[in-house]
C-alpha cells in the first residue's frame, strides 16, 4: 500500500493530467485549463481569482514565456501553496488538517 506522501504525488501528477491537453498540448495546461483546475481542486485558495489575478498567476508560472503552464511550471506552483500553507499553520497550528 502506498504511504500518504506517495499518493499525494500520484494525485499532483494525475490531476495535471486530468486538466492538461483539452486544449492544445496534452503536456500543458492552457490559462482555461489552469483556470478551471484551480476553481475545481484548489476552490478556498481560487475563491478570489478573476481574469486579471489569473493573468498575472499565468504570467509568473509561464516561466518560458510558451504562454502555457508546463508540468515543472505546475510543480513549482504547488510547491509555493505548500509553502504558503507551512507558514500559515505554524501561526495557526490549531487549523492545521488532520490526517485521517
Amino acid at each position: 500500500m502506498a504511504s500518504p506522501l506517495e499518493q499525494a504525488l500520484a494525485v499532483m501528477v494525475s490531476t495535471f493530467h486530468m486538466y492538461s491537453g483539452k486544449e492544445g498540448d496534452k503536456y500543458k495546461l492552457s490559462k482555461q485549463e489552469l483556470k478551471d483546475l484551480l476553481m475545481k481542486e484548489l476552490p478556498t485558495f481560487s475563491g478570489q481569482t478573476n481574469e486579471a489575478n489569473l493573468q498575472q498567476l499565468m504570467r509568473h508560472l509561464d516561466s518560458n514565456s510558451d504562454s502555457e503552464v508546463d508540468f515543472q511550471e505546475y510543480v513549482t506552483f504547488l510547491a509555493c501553496m505548500a509553502m504558503i500553507c507551512n507558514d500559515f499553520f505554524q501561526d495557526y497550528p490549531d487549523k492545521m488538517p488532520r490526517m485521517k
